[in-house]
C-alpha cells in the first residue's frame, strides 16, 4: 500500500471511528500525521460522475494528461456514455483498469478513491455533492452549482464541516481579463461603483415536453432523480455521445435556463467585483414586465445595482469610466484604464496557475495537495447560484408580487418577514419518493 492510500484508509477509519471518539466527520490529510507527507507525490484517485459533452470533452481528456492524476472510475446512467468514457481514459491509462457505474454511490463508496468530479445535470448537483462529502472525497462540481437556493445553503454547511477541496467549475475567475477587470474595479480605477449590468439569457419554464419511445441502456428513473416522474424525451437526454450542450438546462425541473447557465459565470464576476462572494444582494426587484426575462435588479447593501441586462458580458459602470469583459474582450471607458498596472500595495485577486478550464484544473490539484481552498471555493459558487435564482424567482412570481420588491437576508439566506417567498427556496412541487436530499 502506498503512502497516499495509506492515508486514505487512515482517514475512512477515523471517520468510522468519530460516533464514539467525537473526531470530526471528516478529517482532512493535514490532521492525518507524518505519514501523509509523501501524498504530494503520488497520484490521486479521482472518479467522474456524468459524461456528457462537459465531462467527455473537456475534463476528462485533461485529467487523464495529469501527472498527478489517476481516472480510475467512471459513472453515468446512460451505457453507452459510460462505456465510452471508460473506453477513453482506459486507452489513456494503457490498461482496462478503469471501473464503470450506474449508481453514483458505488464509485463514492470505493475507499481508493480521493476525489471526484461532478458534470450531471444541475439538479443532481446537491445530491452528489451531500453525499461525496460524507464520504470524505474532494470535489470539483460543474456550474451552477445547485439547483435551488436551498441546496446552495445546504451544501455550503457540509462543504466546510467535511474539510475537503472544493472547486466550483466557473473557470472565468482562472482568465486573466476577468481577474484584471475586478481588479480594476476593486481598486477604484473607474471611480465609485454606480452600477453593474450582466447580459445572460433568461429564465426557464417548466417542461412541457411530450413523450417518446427511449432505447434500452439509460436509467431513465435515475436520471429523473429528485424531479417529477414524466415520459422519456431526447431533449433531455439525448442518446449516446452527443456534440451539444442538452436542452434540460432551459426546464425549471432541472436547470435554471439561461439565467443560471451563464449567470453562474457572469454573476460570479460581478460577485467578484463587488467583494460580495461571501453575501449577496439585500433586495430583488422584479421588472415591470416580469414575463420579459430580463431587466430584474439586485440591490447591494453599499447601493450597488446589479441588472440583469445589457450587451457585452458584464460591464461595470463607475463615476469615473468603466470596464466591460467578456470570453476574450477586455474594454474601458476611456480607453486608458485597461492601461493600468495594479500597483503592489493594492488589491489583488487570487491568481491561478494558467487561463481558462486548463488552469481552473490545475488549481484544484494543487490545493488537493496543499489543504488550501482553490479559485471558486463551495461558498463563491453557492451565492453566485443563488444570485442567479433569485433573479428566477423575481421572474417567476413577478406578477404576483405586483411589483414589490423581494428583500433578502444573505447571511440567514431567507427572505426578510416573507414566509410565502420563503417557501420558494426549495422545489415548490417537492422530491420524489426514493430522492430526498441527504442530510447533513
Amino acid at each position: 500500500m502506498n503512502s497516499h492510500s495509506h492515508s486514505v484508509s487512515r482517514r475512512r477509519f477515523l471517520q468510522g471511528a468519530s460516533a464514539s471518539l467525537a473526531v470530526p466527520l471528516i478529517v482532512s490529510s493535514r490532521a492525518l500525521g507524518d505519514d501523509t507527507k509523501a501524498a504530494a507525490n503520488e497520484r490521486i484517485n479521482i472518479g467522474l460522475i456524468g459524461i456528457g459533452k462537459m465531462m467527455f470533452g473537456s475534463h476528462l481528456p485533461h485529467f487523464v494528461k495529469m501527472p498527478e492524476l489517476q481516472v480510475v472510475a467512471v459513472c453515468d446512467v446512460d451505457r453507452t456514455r459510460r462505456d465510452s468514457g471508460k473506453k477513453r481514459v482506459d486507452e489513456a491509462n494503457g490498461s482496462g483498469d478503469c471501473q464503470s457505474y450506474v449508481d453514483y454511490r458505488e464509485l463514492l463508496a470505493r475507499d481508493d478513491i480521493d476525489a471526484v468530479a461532478i458534470a450531471t445535470p444541475d439538479h443532481w448537483h446537491g445530491t452528489i455533492i451531500m453525499d461525496a462529502c460524507k464520504a470524505g472525497k474532494d470535489i470539483y462540481c460543474e456550474k451552477p452549482l445547485c439547483n435551488t437556493i436551498m441546496e446552495c445553503q445546504a451544501v455550503v454547511e457540509a462543504v466546510n464541516a467535511s474539510k475537503i477541496v472544493f472547486q466550483t467549475g466557473s473557470q472565468q475567475r482562472s482568465d486573466n481579463n476577468f481577474r484584471y477587470a475586478c481588479e480594476l474595479v476593486r481598486n477604484g480605477h473607474i471611480g465609485k461603483l454606480k452600477e453593474v449590468r450582466v447580459n445572460v439569457g433568461g429564465p426557464p419554464k417548466p417542461c412541457d415536453l411530450a413523450g417518446e419511445e427511449m432505447e434500452p441502456g439509460l436509467d431513465w428513473d435515475r436520471w429523473l432523480g429528485p424531479a417529477p416522474v414524466r415520459d422519456y424525451s431526447s431533449v433531455l437526454s439525448p442518446r449516446g455521445m452527443h456534440d451539444h450542450f442538452p436542452a434540460w438546462r432551459n426546464y425549471s425541473e432541472y436547470g435554471g435556463g439561461g439565467m443560471t447557465d451563464w449567470g453562474a459565470h457572469h454573476f460570479d464576476i460581478a460577485q467578484w467585483g463587488l467583494g460580495m462572494d461571501k453575501s449577496g444582494p439585500v433586495e430583488v426587484i422584479p421588472p415591470e414586465d416580469p414575463k420579459s426575462g430580463h431587466g430584474v435588479r439586485f440591490r447591494y447593501a453599499n447601493g450597488v445595482e446589479v441588472i440583469h441586462g445589457g450587451t457585452f458580458g458584464v460591464e461595470f459602470v463607475g463615476e469615473d469610466g468603466e470596464v466591460r469583459v467578456n470570453r476574450g474582450k477586455l474594454e474601458s471607458t476611456p480607453g486608458e484604464i485597461i492601461q493600468t498596472p495594479i500597483g503592489d500595495d493594492e488589491i489583488h485577486l487570487y491568481k491561478s496557475p494558467g487561463g481558462g478550464h486548463g488552469g481552473h484544473r490545475q488549481d484544484w490539484v494543487n490545493c488537493i495537495k496543499t489543504r488550501e481552498q482553490p479559485n471558486c471555493p463551495i461558498e463563491t459558487g453557492a451565492r453566485t447560484a443563488a444570485v442567479c435564482h433569485l433573479g428566477n424567482l423575481a421572474y417567476r412570481h413577478g406578477e404576483e408580487l405586483g411589483g414589490k420588491s423581494l428583500k433578502w437576508d444573505p447571511q440567514a439566506w431567507r427572505f426578510v418577514d416573507n414566509d410565502t417567498a420563503n417557501g420558494w427556496l426549495e422545489y415548490t412541487y417537492g422530491r420524489r419518493e426514493g430522492y430526498a436530499f441527504p442530510s447533513a
